[in-house]
């Protein structure tokens, strides 16, 4: 399966008098701890161990850190002999928290959800695809313990849906065969397992109990008993049948949801305060206000009507893009003067769940995902009581293909709804019903992987309070995905294969073309590790025909394995889509797939060339950023390849499909960019800590990378480099030669003690000396050019700090800086340095000399400036005398001196990076009474880190997959197909037909985005022009490139009619065309007959 070190069977762990583990060879050694939870009937043995022991899976010491390393304090031995006791629970003392590890999870969820998850202890019964999706989530995500409950063995039918089986496994009890392999994902997470009944009385163990495969008469027992609880324990009754899966949440009469979305409270600058009832309150229109009417807001920083400040919750209404009314009356309060934040206060909100008893006859509302469908979750309602009748009357599911047995489920639905009174149906859909009774029987994985993103989320709700819950009932279906053409009973017969579930939904003729699917798939992070699992399970590229092909530049990093769950800590520093592929192909051995470790885009072109994207049946995008998205999207439009699109971010995800001549392509709509902050806002006048950490990353670059980058650069070739920056002569040549000067002269450093003597100096500048220069030039009363005053809302008047040996954020700042600054001078590091009272000493040793302000010093408070640099008359004169001055510099340097740039990295807590760049903000912070930031949450902005979590992707993946079956069984409408968005959080799922392409028409032809034009016979550029001619079109523009082969407005390009239109790509746009080329493309501009302009597709001109 996975990739892993470890045997199956007979696991030993041993432990040596230090409480470190030895093998013989004293190499630390990864083991495996497994807990067996079981009754006197069972026959699993452990030995070496205490009666009174706890025997578990991972790590289950105090200070958790959920790094994915082993820890074990016994002896453990499993051999399948005899009995063993029932698990008692872990201890629940506070763990900490591994942020190199959690990051993107933190960023999403925050320190307090991550430690309730980490206190947390779960159940998942039922370990058939769907538990298995569930287990492995929460496994990533840290709870404390997951214990995996299933009394049945694998049988081969599982292996269409769970990526923990292998072929070995069938007649293993499949809670015993999963452990192991789940342990894998996070060792620091208890996984025991459970393969004996459960009873009533075991559900006390837990905060969150999961059911996947329960009768309702069992889970109503069940249910009753985790609501009478004290506390109430949070139960989850889930299933996916076939095409169709629900969810039903109860967590308890009372439950406190403590974030309902996760969001930052929203903030806004006041401009305006009246003295009115109700109170209006106007914002400055820096950024648009995202109240809502109902809002509880708090006010600070307020000066004059200062009665706000008492930090009351006050409610606001009339929310506008920049206004709101105060529901209060201020007309007694004290005249606004200026300033002041205006914050929202989030509120927990109480809900109140029925049970399932009394939710079966009375759901309430059900959870849409599709407007299109919107009768259908009654009818879901109806056909899973109906399965569950039908299965406890039969002791069997339906057989797919079977009439009969469609029929009396049918029949039994039927007799359900008679009997609803006020809820009865008055259709109950009995071609649904058919759909839902031929595939009721198989788990698909793309279903398993779309409910285990759901419930997964749900559990975590459950345990932390973190997000909305599901409330209460939740429906769905693809029957979309399944093929066009009707299919003979026969087509869904099993094949003694691990298809056979899939088989008995989609038919035998699908399945054989997955597994003959050439298939491309961008990208193996977070979504790749996913879609490899999915389709490795689905059979796609696992045929004789099929191939898979994946590709990704990067490296594996701690980081990563949070998510991307494909990965080991021992594959950090691999290639990603090698060991991505690798643990693909252990899924699914038959998977034909090969690994790149190529970016696709222009310069691979080679690799990835014509043949490449034309052999191609879909492209799967796992990419994660835009514009690489954007590359995909032109090649797929211009092979016309269907290409599946998604991407998370927190809790949100999305999907498109991209089918060649029914939707809009990719590019076709795009977000509007990110709105960036001036440049003198970052540089002069901050107002948010986001302004600050933009700044503090700015100058970490500058400082430790650009700034010793250019210093080599000069070194290099001193006249070369000379020579191009008089040649620039502007004034960021002369910026770069200033910075270069004083690296090498006056702030060089041979010592730590020099380059400690740097960092107070810089200190002084940033914090002291250039906020006294600006309120010099801008004193608190100044005024603007029409009057007002100058340091008005949103900017803030700032003060200059004073240094402090004692204060630690000083201390700790000069430390970062002084020991990067060494780095890139290449001097040692003394071991004293991180002594707090001796490095203090050090500091203070440093003469600080004082400051006088200029009376001419330029700061730019333009908006629109896109540079802080200010250009001079003189700079070619100033650029010449350090030119000189360099070449002094120069020659007082040992010889072979370079620098080492530092390139900044934020995933390394060891480095001092991010020390730095936190100690930069929150001191400019300081400087303007901005509130400050941890490392983390400075980490998460400077370092532009992208929350994510596991339960999101995998959402994300399962639609993407249900897709791929329309998209490989041809002849879907684009009326069957669905684009996603979806966030777990709230929760939403929005569901909708993707959007056509635009059309256009002429005379009597039409065509579209996805069209492009083929000329062979490599034609003359006169033969190009007839060919247009004889479709209406007078072409007046021909261009390759950014070249003008053809324009009719130039008499001597007539010249060129008789011209091979390849020979003139070569002449005149100089085009090289590699040997595996056949054609160009030119761009034609085109009018009719009546000098209208009209669009062409782009036209192909074949020469070979």
């Amino acid at each position: 399966m996975l990739p892993r070190k470890r045997a199956c069977e007979g696991v030993v762990v041993e432990e040596d008098s230090d409480n470190n583990f030895t093998s013989s060879s004293n190499n630390i050694k990864k083991k495996l701890r497994i807990a067996a939870e079981e009754d006197a009937d069972s026959t699993v043995k452990i030995s070496s161990c205490n009666d009174d022991e706890d025997v578990v899976c991972g790590d289950n010491s105090n200070s958790n850190s959920n790094s994915n390393n082993n820890h074990s304090s016994r002896s453990v031995e499993i051999t399948e002999e005899a009995d063993v006791p029932i698990m008692t629970l872990g201890n629940t003392n506070p763990q900490d928290i591994d942020e190199d590890l959690h990051s993107r999870q933190l960023a999403v969820y925050g320190r307090e959800t991550m430690r309730r998850l980490f206190a947390s202890n779960v159940l998942i019964s039922g370990m058939q695809g769907l538990g298995a999706e569930i287990a492995k989530n929460l496994i990533l995500a840290g709870v404390k313990s997951v214990t995996l409950h299933d009394e049945g063995t694998v049988e081969l039918w599982d292996l269409s849906s769970n990526f923990i089986f292998s072929e070995n496994d069938v007649g293993k009890n499949r809670a015993v065969a999963s452990v192991q392999k789940l342990q894998e994902l996070n060792n620091a997470v208890l996984v025991h397992y459970l393969p004996t009944k459960l009873t009533k009385e075991k559900l006390s163990e837990f905060q969150a109990v999961v059911f996947t495969d329960i009768s309702f008469e069992k889970a109503i027992e069940f249910n009753d008993y985790c609501r009478n609880h004290q506390p109430p324990i949070a139960f989850i009754k889930t299933e996916v049948r076939g095409l169709f899966g629900s969810v039903f949440c109860d967590f308890g009469p009372e439950f406190t949801v403590v974030d309902i979305d996760g969001e930052e409270p929203h903030t806004g600058i006041i401009a305006s305060i009246s003295n009115d009832n109700p109170a209006l309150v106007s914002c400055v229109d820096d950024e648009r206000l995202e109240f809502q009417d109902g809002d509880l807001v708090v006010f600070s920083e307020v000066h004059g009507m200062t009665e706000l400040n008492d930090g009351k919750p006050r409610k606001i209404k009339n929310a506008r893009a920049y206004s709101f009314a105060l529901e209060e009356d201020t007309t007694n309060y004290g005249a606004y003067v200026k300033g002041g934040i205006v914050t929202q206060v989030k509120q927990p909100k109480v809900l109140k769940f029925k049970s399932l008893r009394e939710a079966l006859t009375d759901p309430g509302d059900f959870l849409l995902s599709d407007f299109s469908k919107f009768d259908r979750p009654p009818l879901l309602h109806l056909a899973f009581q109906a399965l569950d009748k039908f299965v406890s009357e039969l002791g069997r599911f339906p057989v797919a293909g079977s009439e009969e047995d469609a029929q009396k489920l049918i029949s039994v639905a039927t007799n359900i709804n008679e009997s609803s009174g006020d809820g009865r149906l008055d259709d109950i859909n009995p071609k649904l019903m058919r759909h839902f009774a031929f595939g009721a029987k198989a788990v698909l994985n793309p279903m398993a992987a779309m409910f285990g993103g759901i419930v997964g989320q749900e559990v975590v709700k459950a345990c932390s309070g973190k997000f909305h819950p599901l409330f209460q009932f939740f429906y769905f279906d693809s029957v979309e995905s399944l093929p066009t053409e009707p299919l003979d009973p026969s087509d869904f017969r099993p094949r003694n294969s691990r298809y056979d579930a899939q088989i008995s939904v989609f038919g035998s003729k699908l399945q054989k073309k997955l597994e003959d699917a050439i298939v491309f798939i961008v990208g193996s992070g977070a979504l790749g590790c996913e879609f490899l699992k999915n389709v490795a399970l689905m059979g796609v590229s696992c045929g004789n025909q099929g191939k898979l092909t994946i590709t990704d530049d990067d490296v594996i990093e701690k980081s990563n394995l949070s998510r991307q769950f494909l990965f080991r800590d021992w594959n950090i520093g691999q290639a990603k889509s090698t060991v991505a592929a690798s643990a693909a192909a252990s899924i699914n051995p038959r998977l034909n797939i090969e690994a790149l470790q190529n970016r696709v885009g222009p310069e691979t072109e080679n690799v990835f060339h014509d043949t490449f994207w034309e052999n191609l049946r879909v492209v799967i995008n796992a990419l994660d950023n835009v514009n690489a998205r954007l590359y995909v999207d032109q090649r797929c439009l211009y092979f016309q390849k269907p290409l599946l699109e998604s991407g998370t971010l927190g809790a949100k995800c999305n999907t498109q499909m991209v089918i060649p001549h029914l939707t809009e392509n990719y590019g076709a709509s795009r977000d509007p960019p990110e709105k960036q902050a001036p440049m003198c806002t970052v540089h002069s006048f901050p107002h948010n800590i986001d302004h600050c950490l933009t700044w503090a990353r700015s100058e970490f670059e500058g400082l430790l990378e650009k700034t010793p980058a250019e210093v080599n650069a000069y070194l290099s070739n001193p006249s070369e480099y000379g020579t191009a920056m008089i040649n620039a002569g502007d004034a960021q040549a002369r910026d770069n030669l200033e910075r270069v000067q004083e690296c090498l002269d006056k702030e060089r450093c041979e010592t730590f003690q020099d380059c400690i003597t740097w960092a107070r100096l810089k200190f002084e500048d940033y914090f002291a000396n250039r906020v006294k220069q600006l309120i010099y030039t801008f004193p608190e009363d100044a005024a603007t050019s029409t009057g007002a005053p100058f340091w008005s809302a949103p900017k803030r008047f700032p003060q200059p700090l004073q240094f402090s040996a004692a204060d630690p954020g000083h201390l700790h700042y000069v430390m970062a800086a002084s020991i990067l600054r060494a780095e890139t001078f290449g001097i040692s590091i003394p071991d004293w340095v991180k002594n707090p009272k001796k490095f203090a000493e050090a500091v203070d040793q440093v003469m600080v000399p004082d400051f006088e302000p200029k009376k001419d010093a330029k700061i730019v408070t333009d908006e629109k400036a896109t540079s802080i640099s200010t250009a001079s008359i003189d700079d070619s004169a100033v650029i010449a005398e350090l030119i000189m001055k360099l070449e002094q510099c120069r020659k007082n340097l040992p010889s072979g001196f370079r620098m080492k740039p530092i390139q900044f990295e934020k995933d390394d807590d060891t480095n001092f990076h991010m020390d730095m760049i936190a100690g930069l903000a929150n001191m400019r912070a300081r400087n303007y009474s901005i509130p400050e930031v941890d490392k983390l949450k400075a980490k998460f902005i400077a370092g532009r880190i992208i929350p994510a979590i596991a339960t999101a992707t995998a959402m994300a993946t399962g639609l993407v997959c249900l897709e791929l079956y329309k998209v490989l069984d041809e002849g879907h409408k684009v009326e069957d197909y669905r684009n996603t968005f979806a966030n777990l959080a709230l929760p939403l799922f929005s569901m909708a037909e993707p959007v056509p392409p635009k059309v256009i028409k002429h005379q009597n032809m039409s065509w579209t985005v996805w069209d492009r034009w083929i000329l062979k016979g490599n034609p003359t550029l006169r033969e190009l022009l007839q060919w247009l001619k004889e479709k209406g079109l007078n072409a007046y523009s021909i261009s390759c490139g950014s070249c003008l082969l053809f324009n009719s407005m130039f008499p001597r390009h007539k010249d060129r009619m008789d011209k091979k239109v390849v020979d003139l790509a070569r002449e005149v746009a100089k085009v090289e065309l590699p040997a595996y080329r056949s054609h160009l493309d030119v761009v034609v501009a085109c009018e009719d007959d009546e000098d209208n302009d009209i669009d062409i597709p782009q036209v192909s001109v074949y020469y070979r």
